[in-house]
């Protein structure tokens, strides 16, 4: 599974989004590997304009889901204290984030910059989708 998050479904959500996020979106979602998580379904749905709100919450309700357990909170606010420690700021969500993805064994696919500076500071594991956007098991 991939932890999705919601920089990615942004641009896949948006008319205009970035064609190489939508078709790596796409194809994880077509080989039922697009994980949600309840701070990314927070960010997402809690932006969305008013007439989006239904349909999309329909849609992320079809979505493999994985709830995080109280020690994430604990294990995440470790993670910050490390980045910190090395000097980077990075928002609590995005730590948050990382940490489920850690705990879980699972990939994140995102366009924030913050995860390519935790991925060398924590070890995240970052998808990057195949030729066409094609589902790759491979990376990370």
């Amino acid at each position: 599974m991939v932890l999705v998050d919601s920089s990615a479904w942004i641009e896949f959500l948006r008319p205009q989004g970035r064609l190489d996020v939508t078709m790596g979106v796409d194809g994880l979602l077509h080989e039922y590997e697009a994980l949600l998580c309840g701070p990314v379904k927070l960010e997402v749905l809690g932006n969305a304009r008013r007439e989006d709100r239904k349909p999309l919450g329909e849609f992320f309700s079809n979505l493999p889901y994985r709830a995080m357990s109280d020690p994430d909170w604990g294990l995440a606010q470790e993670n910050a204290w490390k980045l910190r420690d090395q000097g980077l700021s990075v928002p609590w969500v995005d730590v948050l984030i990382a940490t489920l993805a850690l705990e879980w064994g699972c990939r994140v696919y995102s366009t924030d910059k913050h995860f390519e500076l935790m991925r060398d500071e924590l070890g995240l594991a970052l998808y990057e989708p195949g030729v066409g956007g094609k589902f790759n098991p491979q990376n990370g």
